[in-house]
């Protein structure tokens, strides 16, 4: 797995010598932020599964038909039962008007639910989509690049982080010939998980060959994950 580390020293730390909310005495404000790109191995896959029929009985039939071909199918994909989600129903009534004679031929009823499927591997994405196609499951609603490793990341991001702001604090303190002191406080920590813009691979999930579709849907996956994460920390000076 490519691992790229990027600690991005924003230099922007306040010395303060009196605020009603930090320490009365020298100290320094500091953030530190921390970046780790990473390749996804993973994704959640987002279908919606649509059927409108002329009785919302018959449509909600169907629909779990869709659903169950659908579930039976993912054994060979190592699809555990966690890793399936199906939504609950959604129903809507409606008036079918002929284009030709503009009457009215009758109710018809959609039955919808969404189905999302975390795929361990995300090599098997485009398998798994053609599967889904097979029967007739053909919007795809979303493709989210994931991580296994997402927790040990978001840690490392913290760690680096901190080490940023120590590192930070001390280069600056030394600056102003002091040496940066204990800690004060940690006033706050942010993580956050974000893609790259212009950083995707594009799949075409219409088919192909002779027979396909002319207009194809295409979605992206995103070929990088950023977890990012920040602290502000106060510490102490100890003026020489």
């Amino acid at each position: 797995m490519k691992l790229i580390l990027t600690i991005f020293l924003t230099l922007f730390p306040l010395i303060t010598f009196a605020n009603s909310s930090l320490a009365t005495n020298r100290h320094i404000t500091v953030q530190g932020t921390a970046e780790i790109l990473v390749e996804p191995d993973m994704a959640q896959v987002s279908f919606e599964v649509t059927s409108i029929k002329d009785t919302l009985l018959e449509a909600k039939r169907d629909l779990d038909t869709q659903i169950n071909l659908l579930l039976e199918g993912v054994d060979k994909y190592g699809f555990e039962q966690d890793d399936i989600f199906v939504s609950g129903l959604k129903s809507n009534v409606y008036n079918i008007i002929g284009t030709e004679t503009g009457t009215v031929s009758g109710d018809k009823y959609l039955a919808l639910k969404t189905v999302k499927v975390t795929i361990n591997d995300i090599k098997k994405i485009d398998g798994f989509i053609e599967f889904a196609q097979s029967l007739k499951i053909n919007n795809v609603i979303a493709i989210e690049s994931l991580s296994s490793k997402a927790k040990l990341l978001e840690a490392q991001a913290t760690q680096a982080a901190v080490d940023d702001a120590i590192a930070k604090g001390s280069m600056l303190a030394k600056a102003f010939g002091a040496e940066l002191g204990k800690i004060y406080s940690i006033n706050s920590t942010a993580n956050h998980q974000r893609y790259p813009t212009n950083n995707v691979k594009s799949f075409i999930f219409s088919g192909s060959g002779a027979n396909s579709n002319p207009f194809e849907q295409v979605r992206y996956v995103d070929e990088t994950i950023i977890f990012t994460s920040s602290i502000n920390v106060v510490f102490d000076l100890d003026v020489k």
